[in-house]
């Protein structure tokens, strides 16, 4: 049996027709997108707890309308007090990978500059080495590119629902499915949440990273993967191939 084992962004999987012709099995572990929901009836801790480097980034920030102006500023003050250094360090906020990593990121901080309010960062980091300043936009609409694009950096987009409904038609807005945290105290909510929040890994009332192989299995839905759960031992499974056998005695 042939099997191919993809991970990055969409556009090594993008041609998984292709490869599925060639009647390869094929695993992807592909694009980002996070969406983290935050409901009034719950107050919410920092959306942004890394560099762009890991495979959960946050991207979009949905607040409930209620709470909104007291939530974002809140966010925005946590945000601004991230210290930034190298990860062996303990950092909160580390570099991202190189330098076409860093030039990726700045260019759509300023294609931000653009389609929301600039409340945190949106400058390189100090110091030696690729960082960026952990950045935040508020006011941005659910169709801007910094809302619905794989950015891979410390940049968060900022975005007001009118209720739980739109919060979640906003979360499954994207093209991705890759993780998603809801924060709320009312159960039918959190219910709702597990029913029709397409994330391939959802989070309620946590942060939303923390998979670890053989413990909690990870895999997104849409362009984020074909939701082969890495770390698990169903995963084992997606590299075998069933054959039946009949034989008849005489």
């Amino acid at each position: 049996m042939k099997v191919l084992g993809v991970s990055g962004s969409p556009r090594p999987g993008g041609n998984t027709d292709i490869l599925v012709n060639l009647a390869l099995k094929v695993l992807a572990e592909e694009g980002i997108q996070t969406e983290f929901l935050s409901l009034a009836d719950r107050p919410i801790k920092p959306c942004m707890g890394c560099a762009g480097c890991v495979k959960s980034d946050t991207v979009g920030c949905v607040q409930e309308d209620p709470a909104f102006e007291g939530v974002v500023e809140r966010f925005v003050e946590k945000v601004r007090a991230l210290e930034q250094g190298p990860a062996k360090e303990n950092y909160t906020a580390g570099a991202v990978i190189n330098e076409g990593a860093k030039k990726t990121i700045l260019e759509y901080i300023q294609v931000g500059k653009g389609e929301g309010r600039l409340a945190a960062g949106g400058e390189p980091g100090d110091g030696a080495g690729h960082y960026i300043q952990p950045t935040v936009y508020v006011d941005v609409e659910r169709g801007a590119r910094i809302a619905q694009e794989e950015i891979f950096g410390p940049v968060v987009s900022v975005m007001q629902a009118r209720d739980f409904e739109d919060a979640l038609d906003i979360a499954n807005g994207t093209e991705y499915g890759l993780t998603g945290a809801v924060f709320s105290r009312d159960p039918l909510r959190l219910a709702k949440a597990r029913r029709e929040f397409m994330a391939g890994n959802l989070y309620l009332n946590r942060k939303c990273t923390g998979a670890l192989v053989g413990v909690h299995p990870f895999g997104g839905f849409n362009m984020s993967g074909t939701d082969a759960k890495v770390g698990g031992p169903d995963y084992l499974l997606y590299f075998l191939q069933p054959k039946v056998v009949s034989i008849k005695h005489q």
